[in-house]
């Protein structure tokens, strides 16, 4: 229960501060953070968490990053439904408390795209479901392929958050414009259910292209770099 607890901490913290940032701070006129800023934001929620919580849980916060981990031997499937759903839960959780924010701004009307993410018409940036299939499978196997690579025996001991946070920060400036940047299935359907739109009917994309490309990370680092 540690553990579980632990993932749901490290979620709502993830979608809170991540998705918080991207809520209020984005958009202000001339004092807006804008896509670096929230780049930043998402991964700073990583490295503090895997800090604070990364001794209990192992510090997924993210139902791909544990899919991969399996794939990649280091996770043992039987864990995998419980790490899931506290996921899952966290980041409703957070997304339910951003909406609670949000709607207690003066004048407020509607939530808009509440940082969810999309393709098609609903990419910030207009890119189409076949681009952002791409992006988001080639980037979490990559992120894999660091979470794996930096928590390895032989790794400098204690920098894999860092290393981590960091990967992070750099998959968001890549791919914000694309699809809003999800690698994260728990994060995108927690949005989703409370955005405006059609984001709902578009989160299939951000759960399938994230695990599949986990799964490949987790393989590859399994096969060329692990010697366990």
């Amino acid at each position: 229960m540690k553990k579980l607890f632990a993932e749901f901490f490290g979620t709502f913290w993830l979608v809170f501060g991540g998705c918080g940032s991207a809520i209020f701070a984005a958009g202000i006129p001339d004092l807006g953070i804008g896509f670096v800023g929230v780049s930043l934001a998402f991964g700073l929620t990583v490295l503090t968490m895997a800090y604070a919580v990364g001794h209990v849980s192992g510090a997924h916060f993210n139902p791909a990053v544990s899919i991969g981990l399996w794939a990649g031997g280091k996770f043992d499937v039987k864990e995998l439904p419980g790490y899931i759903l506290a996921q899952v839960i966290g980041a409703i959780a957070a997304a339910g408390v951003l909406y609670l924010i949000v709607s207690g701004k003066s004048g407020f009307e509607t939530v808009g795209g509440f940082a969810a993410n999309g393709y098609g018409e609903l990419s910030p940036d207009g890119y189409s479901m076949v681009s952002a299939l791409v992006a988001e499978f080639v980037l979490t196997a990559f992120f894999l392929l660091v979470i794996l690579g930096s928590t390895y025996p032989k790794a400098p001991k204690g920098f894999a958050g860092i290393a981590i946070g960091l990967a992070l920060v750099l998959i968001h400036l890549i791919s914000i414009p694309i699809t809003n940047t999800s690698v994260n299935p728990a994060r995108s359907l927690s949005q989703a259910i409370f955005a405006d739109g059609a984001y709902l009917s578009q989160v299939w994309l951000f759960w399938v292209a994230p695990i599949a490309g986990a799964i490949v990370g987790g393989l590859i680092h399994k096969t060329l770099f692990s010697k366990d």
